[in-house]
């Protein structure tokens, strides 16, 4: 009996991995990562089980209703910013601009909304400072949510600051993804929770009620909203790594990260607020609500702007769009900076081609990231892009995390998506599309500084040894996945 049981293991086995193909198959992904997944099952039979079941599967219907009842719940209590498609008067009335707004709106994004100021903040010191300012001066609520929060110096300097609001009875809510601040323990968490702040952690990790398979789905968002009035959003998390003034402080010889992150006053703020509060309530089951949630502005301002979010919940794949959209609309000049490099196939193809067209096309990506995985894999589509007229300037250091992009000097986008398939398809994203020519300009000309402290990418040709070559072909292979 004994033997006949063994004898069909490798039976069942097999039929086990033809059930995770089919599904692989249904799910409808890119042929590159059903590829990459089926491949990984095939040749690494265990830990390539182990790591499917962590990374791998989708099943989200169960989270795409939550989302759906936060919504549904939201549109009770306020006009859903959602739900504009029709672009406003006083608009810029150019065909560009106007295009990737109905874009955007016709997926769902809303159209864009005026805004009263716009300071674009270009280090850590100068973004937490702000944030700080901001929220001292908040009297009804505070909301924030963040991928990484550190428990260092900044992290507790800001933390401080909640506490004393708290304690002065704001409101004070603050969502943190589950891995990215997986440093964050119960020692730092409970001066908190006795000063009334309402804590919540987005997709726990844990083995029960199967919450492993949700491993994979992070909110990689970074967003303060005071009084539904003032909000930050961008690419800069809590974390010492971002602040000169720290590093200093604990002898640390390196430089802080270069990032870009923006405030915002006006009716924007109240997009980045519902998204809050719908994250709020996929964490929480709670749907709180107040009029000061959502105050009112004045309908004219001096900027144009539209908050853009992404996530596995929805298969329009918003920001995936717009990168595309915006690439292949280009006419003189499109300058892209992140730190994750690792593109689709379709953006390749668009960047090549605008490229080709006589667009100058500048990318600006670490020398050396902060995963050497995701570095290697960026730098196997050097050459393809160097051979179209694709100019790329490696950073660095100190490591470069700031999420760019500048069309035209007409339209720019700052937030927390990088260019690779973990924010476009997989990752919780927020990001704000600038139709402003003032900043736009402002922030090419940020990125020409930043060239300074960049050195031109070279096609290495015969130079490059074989086992470099091998081991960017080798990440590359693994792009989809990550």
């Amino acid at each position: 009996m004994a033997d006949y049981l063994i004898a069909l293991l490798p039976l069942a086995w097999l039929l086990w991995i033809a059930l995770v193909v089919v599904g692989l198959i249904l799910e409808r992904r890119s042929p590159a990562a059903t590829l990459a997944w089926v491949l990984a099952l095939l040749f690494m039979p265990y830990f390539g089980f182990l790591v499917y079941l962590l990374f791998g599967p989708r099943r989200l219907h169960r989270r795409r209703l939550r989302y759906g009842r936060a919504r549904e719940r939201l549109t009770q209590s306020t006009r859903d910013p959602h739900s504009d498609h029709a672009i406003p008067e006083g608009f810029p009335d150019a065909d560009f601009e106007r295009q990737i707004a109905l874009l955007l709106a016709r997926v769902g994004q809303g159209a864009p909304m005026p805004a009263i100021g716009i300071t674009v903040l270009e280090t850590g010191d100068a973004c937490y400072e702000a944030i700080e300012t901001a929220i001292m001066a908040a009297q009804h609520h505070i909301h924030l949510e963040y991928y990484i929060w550190q428990p260092d110096l900044i992290g507790v300097r800001l933390r401080d600051a909640l506490i004393e609001k708290a304690r002065h009875g704001v409101q004070v809510r603050l969502l943190l993804d589950a891995i990215g601040s997986d440093r964050i323990n119960h020692r730092f968490l409970k001066p908190l929770q006795n000063a009334g702040v309402q804590i919540a952690w987005f997709n726990p990790i844990g083995l029960r009620r199967f919450r492993l398979k949700y491993v994979n789905f992070r909110t990689h968002r970074k967003i303060v909203v005071c009084d539904g009035q003032v909000g930050f959003t961008g690419s800069i998390n809590i974390s010492d790594e971002h602040s000169q003034i720290n590093r200093s402080q604990i002898n640390c010889s390196n430089q802080a990260w270069r990032d870009t992150h923006l405030r915002i006053e006006g009716k924007p703020v109240h997009r980045l607020q519902f998204i809050f509060l719908e994250d709020w309530y996929f964490a929480t089951d709670q749907a709180p609500f107040e009029n000061e949630f959502f105050p009112r502005f004045a309908e004219t301002a001096d900027h144009w702007l539209q908050i853009v979010e992404s996530g596995p919940d929805n298969n329009h794949h918003a920001i995936a769009k717009l990168y595309f959209a915006t690439i292949t609309s280009a006419q003189r000049q499109l300058l892209l900076a992140t730190p994750y490099f690792v593109p689709n196939e379709a953006l390749t193809t668009a960047l090549i081609t605008a490229a080709l067209r006589g667009v100058d096309v500048h990318v600006l990506t670490p020398k050396q990231g902060d995963s050497r995985l995701a570095t290697a894999a960026a730098r196997s589509y050097y050459d393809e892009l160097v051979s179209a007229g694709v100019i790329i300037h490696e950073y660095g250091p100190p490591m470069l995390h700031a999420k760019l992009m500048v069309v035209d000097e007409r339209i720019a986008v700052v937030g927390s998506a990088n260019f690779d398939n973990r924010s476009l398809m997989l990752n919780f994203e927020v990001i704000a599309v600038l139709y402003d020519a003032k900043l736009a300009t402002c922030l090419a000309r940020s990125f020409a500084n930043d060239l300074h402290c960049a050195s031109r990418y070279v096609k290495p040709g015969r130079r490059a040894t074989l086992s470099q070559r091998l081991g960017e072909s080798t990440a590359r292979l693994l792009s989809p996945l990550l």
